[in-house]
Protein backbone atom coordinates (compact mmCIF):
# COMPACT_ATOMS: atom_id res chain seq x y z
CA UNK A 1 0.00 0.00 0.00
CA UNK A 2 2.51 2.38 0.81
CA UNK A 3 4.41 1.30 -2.81
CA UNK A 4 1.07 2.18 -4.10
CA UNK A 5 0.69 5.76 -2.64
CA UNK A 6 4.03 6.47 -3.20
CA UNK A 7 4.08 5.64 -6.92
CA UNK A 8 0.90 7.95 -6.90
CA UNK A 9 2.81 10.35 -4.99
CA UNK A 10 5.33 10.36 -7.91
CA UNK A 11 2.84 10.31 -10.69
CA UNK A 12 1.24 13.75 -9.79
CA UNK A 13 4.76 15.33 -8.79
CA UNK A 14 5.29 14.56 -12.11
CA UNK A 15 2.33 15.77 -13.52
CA UNK A 16 2.27 18.50 -11.51
CA UNK A 17 6.39 19.54 -12.55
CA UNK A 18 5.27 19.65 -16.33
CA UNK A 19 8.33 16.97 -17.43
CA UNK A 20 5.39 15.05 -19.47
CA UNK A 21 6.29 18.35 -21.72
CA UNK A 22 9.91 17.35 -22.15
CA UNK A 23 8.61 13.74 -24.04
CA UNK A 24 6.66 14.74 -26.65
CA UNK A 25 8.15 14.47 -29.98
CA UNK A 26 8.89 17.52 -32.06
CA UNK A 27 9.85 17.35 -35.50
CA UNK A 28 12.72 20.12 -34.54
CA UNK A 29 14.64 17.49 -32.69
CA UNK A 30 15.18 15.00 -35.54
CA UNK A 31 16.83 17.32 -38.39
CA UNK A 32 19.36 15.46 -40.21
CA UNK A 33 22.92 15.22 -39.36
CA UNK A 34 23.28 16.78 -43.01
CA UNK A 35 21.14 19.78 -42.46
CA UNK A 36 23.03 21.31 -39.78
CA UNK A 37 26.45 19.75 -40.67
CA UNK A 38 26.67 19.50 -44.53
CA UNK A 39 29.17 17.64 -46.46
CA UNK A 40 29.66 18.41 -49.62
CA UNK A 41 30.84 16.04 -52.98
CA UNK A 42 34.07 16.20 -54.21
CA UNK A 43 34.95 17.47 -57.37
CA UNK A 44 38.21 16.41 -59.12
CA UNK A 45 39.55 18.60 -61.84
CA UNK A 46 42.63 19.18 -64.10
CA UNK A 47 43.44 23.41 -64.18
CA UNK A 48 46.08 24.24 -66.39
CA UNK A 49 48.86 26.39 -64.18
CA UNK A 50 52.27 27.82 -65.02
CA UNK A 51 54.49 24.75 -64.08
CA UNK A 52 56.13 26.66 -61.38
CA UNK A 53 52.80 26.48 -59.94
CA UNK A 54 51.74 23.12 -60.47
CA UNK A 55 53.44 21.65 -57.14
CA UNK A 56 51.23 23.69 -55.05
CA UNK A 57 47.66 22.99 -56.91
CA UNK A 58 48.53 19.02 -56.62
CA UNK A 59 48.87 19.12 -53.00
CA UNK A 60 46.15 20.96 -51.73
CA UNK A 61 42.31 20.88 -51.97
CA UNK A 62 40.21 23.81 -51.51
CA UNK A 63 36.07 24.60 -51.32
CA UNK A 64 33.94 26.12 -54.12
CA UNK A 65 30.28 26.83 -53.72
CA UNK A 66 28.60 24.98 -56.90
CA UNK A 67 25.74 26.73 -58.79
CA UNK A 68 23.38 24.57 -56.77
CA UNK A 69 24.52 26.06 -53.86
CA UNK A 70 26.29 23.50 -52.36
CA UNK A 71 30.47 23.36 -50.98
CA UNK A 72 31.80 20.92 -52.92
CA UNK A 73 35.86 19.76 -52.03
CA UNK A 74 37.59 20.20 -55.04
CA UNK A 75 40.73 18.27 -55.58
CA UNK A 76 43.27 18.39 -58.59
CA UNK A 77 45.71 15.41 -58.64
CA UNK A 78 46.63 16.15 -62.35
CA UNK A 79 47.51 19.47 -64.16
CA UNK A 80 48.14 20.49 -67.33
CA UNK A 81 51.06 22.68 -66.97
CA UNK A 82 51.32 25.75 -69.35
CA UNK A 83 55.15 24.99 -71.49
CA UNK A 84 57.55 27.27 -70.07
CA UNK A 85 59.76 27.50 -73.06
CA UNK A 86 59.20 30.62 -75.31
CA UNK A 87 59.60 30.77 -78.93
CA UNK A 88 59.76 34.70 -78.72
CA UNK A 89 63.50 34.54 -78.53
CA UNK A 90 63.81 33.13 -82.42
CA UNK A 91 62.12 36.27 -83.43
CA UNK A 92 64.10 38.52 -81.43
CA UNK A 93 66.98 36.66 -82.48
CA UNK A 94 65.67 37.53 -86.61
CA UNK A 95 65.34 40.97 -85.67
CA UNK A 96 68.31 41.45 -84.18
CA UNK A 97 70.28 39.98 -87.49
CA UNK A 98 68.00 41.81 -89.85
CA UNK A 99 68.97 44.92 -87.74
CA UNK A 100 73.04 44.27 -87.90
CA UNK A 101 72.82 43.64 -91.85
CA UNK A 102 70.83 46.68 -92.37
CA UNK A 103 72.97 48.85 -90.31
CA UNK A 104 76.30 46.91 -91.52
CA UNK A 105 75.30 48.31 -95.36
CA UNK A 106 73.88 51.77 -94.71
CA UNK A 107 77.42 52.09 -92.23
CA UNK A 108 79.38 50.41 -95.21
CA UNK A 109 77.72 53.16 -97.33
CA UNK A 110 78.50 56.00 -95.67
CA UNK A 111 82.43 54.70 -95.47
CA UNK A 112 82.51 54.51 -98.84
CA UNK A 113 80.68 58.23 -99.59
CA UNK A 114 83.61 59.86 -96.64
CA UNK A 115 86.43 58.06 -98.86
CA UNK A 116 87.88 56.15 -95.90
CA UNK A 117 87.27 59.10 -93.26
CA UNK A 118 85.18 56.85 -90.96
CA UNK A 119 84.42 53.39 -90.13
CA UNK A 120 81.04 52.62 -88.75
CA UNK A 121 80.53 49.58 -90.47
CA UNK A 122 83.35 47.91 -87.98
CA UNK A 123 82.83 49.94 -85.24
CA UNK A 124 78.90 49.70 -84.68
CA UNK A 125 78.49 46.09 -86.59
CA UNK A 126 81.75 45.06 -86.61
CA UNK A 127 82.60 40.65 -85.03
CA UNK A 128 81.98 41.91 -81.40
CA UNK A 129 78.20 42.51 -82.41
CA UNK A 130 77.77 39.05 -84.30
CA UNK A 131 79.49 37.71 -81.25
CA UNK A 132 76.43 38.90 -78.72
CA UNK A 133 74.13 37.77 -81.17
CA UNK A 134 75.34 34.64 -81.48
CA UNK A 135 75.86 34.50 -77.28
CA UNK A 136 72.01 35.61 -77.30
CA UNK A 137 71.10 32.39 -79.08
CA UNK A 138 73.34 29.76 -76.75
CA UNK A 139 71.62 31.17 -73.75
CA UNK A 140 68.11 30.95 -75.57
CA UNK A 141 68.87 27.38 -76.68
CA UNK A 142 69.67 26.55 -73.01
CA UNK A 143 67.02 27.95 -71.03
CA UNK A 144 64.83 26.41 -72.79
CA UNK A 145 66.09 22.87 -72.92
CA UNK A 146 65.34 21.84 -68.98
CA UNK A 147 62.57 21.59 -67.30
CA UNK A 148 61.74 21.04 -63.60
CA UNK A 149 58.86 18.16 -62.46
CA UNK A 150 57.63 18.23 -58.62
CA UNK A 151 58.65 15.99 -56.00
CA UNK A 152 56.25 12.88 -55.74
CA UNK A 153 54.75 13.70 -58.99
CA UNK A 154 55.35 12.53 -63.18
CA UNK A 155 55.19 14.36 -66.21
CA UNK A 156 53.81 12.67 -69.32
CA UNK A 157 55.82 14.17 -72.32
CA UNK A 158 54.09 13.93 -75.40
CA UNK A 159 55.05 14.84 -79.34
CA UNK A 160 52.50 15.63 -80.84
CA UNK A 161 50.00 14.00 -78.93
CA UNK A 162 51.62 11.00 -78.61
CA UNK A 163 53.19 9.60 -75.56
CA UNK A 164 56.61 9.63 -76.10
CA UNK A 165 57.79 9.31 -72.22
CA UNK A 166 57.28 9.47 -68.54
CA UNK A 167 59.58 11.66 -66.73
CA UNK A 168 60.19 11.03 -62.84
CA UNK A 169 60.12 13.94 -60.21
CA UNK A 170 63.35 16.35 -60.80
CA UNK A 171 65.42 18.12 -63.56
CA UNK A 172 64.74 16.64 -67.17
CA UNK A 173 66.15 17.93 -70.27
CA UNK A 174 64.10 18.19 -73.44
CA UNK A 175 66.16 18.77 -76.60
CA UNK A 176 63.73 18.05 -78.89
CA UNK A 177 61.79 21.09 -79.23
CA UNK A 178 58.54 19.27 -80.34
CA UNK A 179 58.13 17.57 -77.08
CA UNK A 180 56.17 19.08 -74.43
CA UNK A 181 54.89 18.39 -71.10
CA UNK A 182 51.08 17.58 -71.13
CA UNK A 183 50.21 16.21 -68.08
CA UNK A 184 51.89 16.35 -64.50
CA UNK A 185 50.40 14.05 -62.16
CA UNK A 186 50.78 12.94 -58.64
CA UNK A 187 51.40 9.24 -57.52
CA UNK A 188 52.46 9.80 -53.60
CA UNK A 189 49.38 11.84 -52.10
CA UNK A 190 46.28 9.56 -51.02
CA UNK A 191 43.13 12.02 -52.35
CA UNK A 192 40.21 11.91 -49.94
CA UNK A 193 36.90 11.75 -51.96
CA UNK A 194 33.69 11.93 -50.59
CA UNK A 195 30.66 10.35 -52.25
CA UNK A 196 26.90 11.07 -50.45
CA UNK A 197 24.28 9.30 -51.97
CA UNK A 198 20.49 10.90 -51.48
CA UNK A 199 17.23 8.73 -51.68
CA UNK A 200 18.67 5.18 -52.05
CA UNK A 201 16.10 2.65 -51.36
CA UNK A 202 16.22 0.31 -48.48
CA UNK A 203 15.28 -3.60 -47.95
CA UNK A 204 12.26 -2.10 -46.32
CA UNK A 205 11.41 0.37 -49.65
CA UNK A 206 12.48 3.22 -47.65
CA UNK A 207 15.05 6.02 -48.99
CA UNK A 208 18.18 6.47 -46.89
CA UNK A 209 21.20 8.54 -47.21
CA UNK A 210 24.54 7.39 -46.92
CA UNK A 211 28.17 9.33 -47.38
CA UNK A 212 30.76 7.57 -48.77
CA UNK A 213 34.58 8.83 -47.57
CA UNK A 214 37.44 7.26 -50.21
CA UNK A 215 40.86 7.52 -50.04
CA UNK A 216 42.83 6.85 -53.58
CA UNK A 217 46.14 7.14 -55.09
CA UNK A 218 47.25 7.17 -58.83
CA UNK A 219 49.68 4.56 -59.36
CA UNK A 220 50.07 4.69 -63.24
CA UNK A 221 49.67 8.03 -64.52
CA UNK A 222 49.28 7.01 -68.22
CA UNK A 223 46.55 4.77 -67.69
CA UNK A 224 44.99 7.79 -65.75
CA UNK A 225 45.33 9.81 -68.33
CA UNK A 226 44.62 7.99 -71.18
CA UNK A 227 42.58 5.12 -70.10
CA UNK A 228 40.38 6.59 -67.72
CA UNK A 229 40.48 10.05 -69.74
CA UNK A 230 41.70 12.00 -66.99
CA UNK A 231 40.13 13.79 -64.03
CA UNK A 232 36.59 14.21 -65.87
CA UNK A 233 36.36 10.53 -66.81
CA UNK A 234 38.09 9.17 -63.82
CA UNK A 235 35.00 11.34 -62.09
CA UNK A 236 32.34 10.22 -64.04
CA UNK A 237 33.48 6.52 -63.99
CA UNK A 238 33.92 7.17 -60.17
CA UNK A 239 30.54 8.61 -59.64
CA UNK A 240 28.90 5.87 -61.24
CA UNK A 241 30.60 2.82 -59.65
CA UNK A 242 30.69 4.30 -56.16
CA UNK A 243 26.27 5.08 -57.00
CA UNK A 244 26.32 1.75 -58.13
CA UNK A 245 27.79 -0.64 -54.84
CA UNK A 246 26.56 1.82 -52.62
CA UNK A 247 22.98 2.11 -53.50
CA UNK A 248 23.19 -2.01 -53.95
CA UNK A 249 25.02 -2.22 -50.04
CA UNK A 250 21.89 0.29 -48.67
CA UNK A 251 19.54 -2.05 -50.86
CA UNK A 252 20.37 -5.23 -48.85
CA UNK A 253 19.72 -3.13 -45.76
CA UNK A 254 16.69 -3.03 -43.46
CA UNK A 255 15.50 0.89 -43.13
CA UNK A 256 15.84 0.68 -39.44
CA UNK A 257 19.37 -0.89 -39.81
CA UNK A 258 20.70 1.57 -41.91
CA UNK A 259 22.71 3.43 -38.78
CA UNK A 260 24.72 -0.04 -38.30
CA UNK A 261 26.21 1.04 -41.46
CA UNK A 262 28.56 3.24 -40.37
CA UNK A 263 31.82 1.81 -39.08
CA UNK A 264 30.95 -1.71 -41.15
CA UNK A 265 33.95 -3.12 -42.53
CA UNK A 266 33.64 -2.07 -46.83
CA UNK A 267 36.62 -4.12 -47.42
CA UNK A 268 33.85 -5.76 -50.06
CA UNK A 269 32.97 -2.31 -51.36
CA UNK A 270 37.24 -1.55 -51.98
CA UNK A 271 37.41 -4.47 -53.56
CA UNK A 272 34.84 -4.39 -55.98
CA UNK A 273 36.63 -0.50 -57.09
CA UNK A 274 40.19 -1.51 -56.89
CA UNK A 275 38.86 -4.07 -59.56
CA UNK A 276 37.39 -1.70 -62.14
CA UNK A 277 40.32 1.20 -61.84
CA UNK A 278 43.56 -0.40 -61.22
CA UNK A 279 46.04 -0.22 -62.47
CA UNK A 280 45.84 2.99 -62.69
CA UNK A 281 43.93 4.34 -59.53
CA UNK A 282 44.35 2.25 -56.26
CA UNK A 283 41.50 2.79 -53.47
CA UNK A 284 43.41 2.52 -49.93
CA UNK A 285 40.86 3.41 -47.73
CA UNK A 286 36.79 3.09 -47.49
CA UNK A 287 34.33 4.61 -45.04
CA UNK A 288 30.66 5.08 -44.20
CA UNK A 289 31.03 8.47 -42.24
CA UNK A 290 27.14 8.58 -42.46
CA UNK A 291 24.13 6.93 -43.03
CA UNK A 292 20.40 7.53 -41.65
CA UNK A 293 16.81 7.13 -43.35
CA UNK A 294 15.70 10.02 -45.42
CA UNK A 295 12.30 10.51 -44.32
CA UNK A 296 11.77 12.74 -41.20
CA UNK A 297 9.09 10.82 -40.45
CA UNK A 298 10.46 7.47 -40.44
CA UNK A 299 13.12 8.77 -37.65
CA UNK A 300 10.66 9.77 -35.69
CA UNK A 301 8.79 6.31 -35.85
CA UNK A 302 12.18 5.48 -35.24
CA UNK A 303 12.86 6.89 -32.25
CA UNK A 304 9.54 6.60 -30.47
CA UNK A 305 10.51 2.97 -28.66
CA UNK A 306 13.80 4.22 -27.87
CA UNK A 307 12.39 7.39 -26.27
CA UNK A 308 10.03 5.66 -24.36
CA UNK A 309 12.21 3.41 -22.63
CA UNK A 310 14.63 5.94 -21.98
CA UNK A 311 12.12 7.52 -20.14
CA UNK A 312 10.62 4.49 -18.68
CA UNK A 313 14.31 3.62 -17.19
CA UNK A 314 14.44 7.39 -16.34
CA UNK A 315 11.46 7.70 -14.24
CA UNK A 316 12.18 3.97 -12.89
CA UNK A 317 15.51 5.20 -11.69
CA UNK A 318 14.17 8.75 -9.89
CA UNK A 319 11.61 6.42 -8.41
CA UNK A 320 14.39 4.25 -7.30
CA UNK A 321 16.33 7.07 -6.18
CA UNK A 322 13.21 8.58 -3.97
CA UNK A 323 12.86 5.30 -2.31
CA UNK A 324 16.25 5.17 -1.26
CA UNK A 325 16.24 8.60 -0.21
CA UNK A 326 13.14 8.17 2.08
CA UNK A 327 15.29 4.85 3.59
CA UNK A 328 18.16 7.21 3.84
CA UNK A 329 16.46 9.83 5.60
CA UNK A 330 14.96 7.14 8.19
CA UNK A 331 18.27 5.34 8.68
CA UNK A 332 19.48 8.97 9.52
CA UNK A 333 16.50 9.21 11.59
CA UNK A 334 17.26 6.69 13.96
CA UNK A 335 20.84 7.00 13.80
CA UNK A 336 20.15 10.45 15.00
CA UNK A 337 18.00 9.17 18.17
CA UNK A 338 20.41 6.76 18.97
CA UNK A 339 23.25 9.27 19.12
CA UNK A 340 20.55 11.89 20.96
CA UNK A 341 20.09 9.22 23.63
CA UNK A 342 24.53 7.92 23.73
CA UNK A 343 24.47 11.47 24.15
CA UNK A 344 21.95 11.91 27.48
CA UNK A 345 23.66 9.33 29.12
CA UNK A 346 26.71 10.92 28.93
CA UNK A 347 25.56 14.39 30.16
CA UNK A 348 24.10 12.34 32.93
CA UNK A 349 27.10 10.44 34.02
CA UNK A 350 29.34 13.56 33.68
CA UNK A 351 26.95 15.81 35.74
CA UNK A 352 27.11 12.61 38.41
CA UNK A 353 30.86 12.49 38.15
CA UNK A 354 30.73 16.14 38.92
CA UNK A 355 28.78 15.87 42.15
CA UNK A 356 30.99 13.23 42.96
CA UNK A 357 33.71 15.29 42.86
CA UNK A 358 31.96 18.35 44.56
CA UNK A 359 31.23 16.30 47.37
CA UNK A 360 34.80 14.85 47.54
CA UNK A 361 36.28 18.47 46.98
CA UNK A 362 33.90 20.03 49.98
CA UNK A 363 34.82 17.22 52.23
CA UNK A 364 38.51 17.40 51.80
CA UNK A 365 38.11 21.37 52.21
CA UNK A 366 36.31 20.84 55.59
CA UNK A 367 38.85 18.49 56.80
CA UNK A 368 41.92 20.70 55.49
CA UNK A 369 39.99 23.95 57.45
CA UNK A 370 39.79 21.46 60.76
CA UNK A 371 43.11 20.22 60.53
CA UNK A 372 44.14 23.91 60.28
CA UNK A 373 42.00 25.09 63.02
CA UNK A 374 43.51 22.03 65.18
CA UNK A 375 47.28 23.64 63.90
CA UNK A 376 46.30 27.06 64.95
CA UNK A 377 44.93 26.21 68.36
CA UNK A 378 47.83 24.45 69.19
CA UNK A 379 50.33 27.39 67.61
CA UNK A 380 48.16 29.72 69.94
CA UNK A 381 48.66 27.02 72.62
CA UNK A 382 52.26 27.44 71.98
CA UNK A 383 52.62 30.99 71.70
CA UNK A 384 51.10 31.54 74.87
CA UNK A 385 52.94 28.61 76.92
CA UNK A 386 55.94 30.08 75.36
CA UNK A 387 54.88 33.84 75.92
CA UNK A 388 54.49 33.01 79.46
CA UNK A 389 57.82 31.20 79.94
CA UNK A 390 59.44 34.02 78.13
CA UNK A 391 57.84 36.52 80.69
CA UNK A 392 58.46 34.78 83.45
CA UNK A 393 61.82 34.94 82.30
CA UNK A 394 61.91 38.20 82.14
CA UNK A 395 60.43 38.99 85.58
CA UNK A 396 63.06 36.71 87.09
CA UNK A 397 65.81 38.31 84.91
CA UNK A 398 63.80 41.97 86.40
CA UNK A 399 63.91 41.05 89.76
CA UNK A 400 67.81 39.43 89.89
CA UNK A 401 68.62 42.97 88.14
CA UNK A 402 66.66 44.85 90.88
CA UNK A 403 67.89 42.48 93.59
CA UNK A 404 71.32 43.58 92.73
CA UNK A 405 71.11 46.67 91.25
CA UNK A 406 67.88 48.00 92.82
CA UNK A 407 69.08 52.09 92.27
CA UNK A 408 68.88 51.26 88.51
CA UNK A 409 65.18 50.65 89.68
CA UNK A 410 64.82 53.73 91.37
CA UNK A 411 65.97 55.32 88.56
CA UNK A 412 63.90 54.02 86.37
CA UNK A 413 61.12 54.62 88.96
CA UNK A 414 61.80 58.43 88.48
CA UNK A 415 62.24 58.82 85.23
CA UNK A 416 58.95 57.46 84.57
CA UNK A 417 57.40 60.07 87.14
CA UNK A 418 59.30 62.62 85.41
CA UNK A 419 57.78 61.42 81.94
CA UNK A 420 54.53 61.74 83.32
CA UNK A 421 54.73 65.04 85.13
CA UNK A 422 55.87 66.06 81.76
CA UNK A 423 53.00 64.80 79.71
CA UNK A 424 50.33 66.72 82.27
CA UNK A 425 52.17 69.60 82.74
CA UNK A 426 49.74 71.65 80.18
CA UNK A 427 47.06 70.64 81.99
CA UNK A 428 48.00 71.72 85.63
CA UNK A 429 46.58 74.62 87.20
CA UNK A 430 48.67 78.00 87.30
CA UNK A 431 50.40 79.09 89.98
CA UNK A 432 51.55 81.75 90.86
CA UNK A 433 54.00 83.64 93.16
CA UNK A 434 53.02 86.92 94.90
CA UNK A 435 55.72 87.37 97.23
CA UNK A 436 59.27 88.32 96.15
CA UNK A 437 61.38 86.64 98.88
CA UNK A 438 63.28 83.48 98.90
CA UNK A 439 61.21 82.00 102.03
CA UNK A 440 58.21 81.77 99.68
CA UNK A 441 59.48 79.41 97.17
CA UNK A 442 57.30 77.03 95.49
CA UNK A 443 58.73 73.48 94.52
CA UNK A 444 56.63 73.56 91.92
CA UNK A 445 57.78 69.52 91.35
CA UNK A 446 56.76 68.61 94.65
CA UNK A 447 53.07 70.68 94.04
CA UNK A 448 53.00 68.64 91.24
CA UNK A 449 53.41 65.44 92.63
CA UNK A 450 51.08 65.98 95.39
CA UNK A 451 48.26 67.10 92.73
CA UNK A 452 48.60 63.77 90.93
CA UNK A 453 48.85 61.53 94.26
CA UNK A 454 52.59 60.60 93.76
CA UNK A 455 54.41 59.84 97.05
CA UNK A 456 58.59 60.56 97.04
CA UNK A 457 58.97 56.86 98.28
CA UNK A 458 61.36 54.26 97.46
CA UNK A 459 60.34 51.69 94.97
CA UNK A 460 62.06 48.62 97.07
CA UNK A 461 62.74 48.72 100.83
CA UNK A 462 65.98 47.50 102.52
CA UNK A 463 64.11 44.79 103.45
CA UNK A 464 62.23 43.93 100.12
CA UNK A 465 66.01 43.79 98.18
CA UNK A 466 67.28 41.41 101.19
CA UNK A 467 64.34 39.36 100.71
CA UNK A 468 65.10 39.08 96.58
CA UNK A 469 68.47 38.88 97.05
CA UNK A 470 67.92 35.97 99.13
CA UNK A 471 66.27 34.16 96.69
CA UNK A 472 68.42 34.87 93.60
CA UNK A 473 69.86 31.50 94.07
CA UNK A 474 66.63 30.14 93.47
CA UNK A 475 65.61 33.11 90.37
CA UNK A 476 68.73 32.01 88.40
CA UNK A 477 68.10 28.05 88.98
CA UNK A 478 64.52 28.65 87.77
CA UNK A 479 66.19 31.29 84.60
CA UNK A 480 68.76 28.39 83.68
CA UNK A 481 66.19 26.24 83.48
CA UNK A 482 63.67 28.26 81.64
CA UNK A 483 66.76 29.11 79.24
CA UNK A 484 67.55 25.66 78.18
CA UNK A 485 63.55 25.10 77.40
CA UNK A 486 63.57 28.72 75.43
CA UNK A 487 66.38 26.87 73.37
CA UNK A 488 64.07 23.60 72.30
CA UNK A 489 61.77 26.79 71.35
CA UNK A 490 63.80 28.63 69.15
CA UNK A 491 64.49 25.45 67.54
CA UNK A 492 61.77 23.75 67.33
CA UNK A 493 60.59 27.18 65.64
CA UNK A 494 63.51 27.35 63.15
CA UNK A 495 62.54 23.40 62.32
CA UNK A 496 58.90 24.15 61.98
CA UNK A 497 59.99 27.16 59.74
CA UNK A 498 62.14 24.79 57.31
CA UNK A 499 58.95 22.26 57.45
CA UNK A 500 56.21 25.00 56.77
CA UNK A 501 58.62 26.42 54.09
CA UNK A 502 59.14 23.04 52.23
CA UNK A 503 55.48 21.99 52.50
CA UNK A 504 54.64 25.18 50.58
Amino acid sequence: MNRLQRGLATARQILESGELEQLQIKASDFISQRAGNESGATRIEQMSVLLDEAAELLNRNFQQRESSGQIANVISPVVIPRDPRSSFWIVITIVLVVIGLIGWLFSLLIDTVSFGFTNLSLVLFGPHYWLLVVGYVVYSLWRNTFIMVPDGCQALITRFGKLEEIAPAGRKILLDPWKRVSYIVNVTREYPYNAPIREAPTASRVNASVDLFLQFKIEDPAAFIFTLGGAKGFQEKLQNAVSEVTRALIYEQRAEAIYDLVGESTQNLLSTLNQQFLPAVRFVNANITHAEPSSQEYRIDLAKPEMIRVAKEAYTYEYQLALRKEQDEGDLNRELTSLREQLSAIQAEIATYQAQIDTAREREIHRANAYASQLLSEAESAARANAALLEAQALDIRAVGAARYPEILQYRYQQDILDRLEAVADHLPQIVQVSGSDDTVIDYLALAQRMLGITDTQLYSPEDVTAIRSRMQEIRQRILARTEQIKQVIAGGSDQTDTKGDNQ
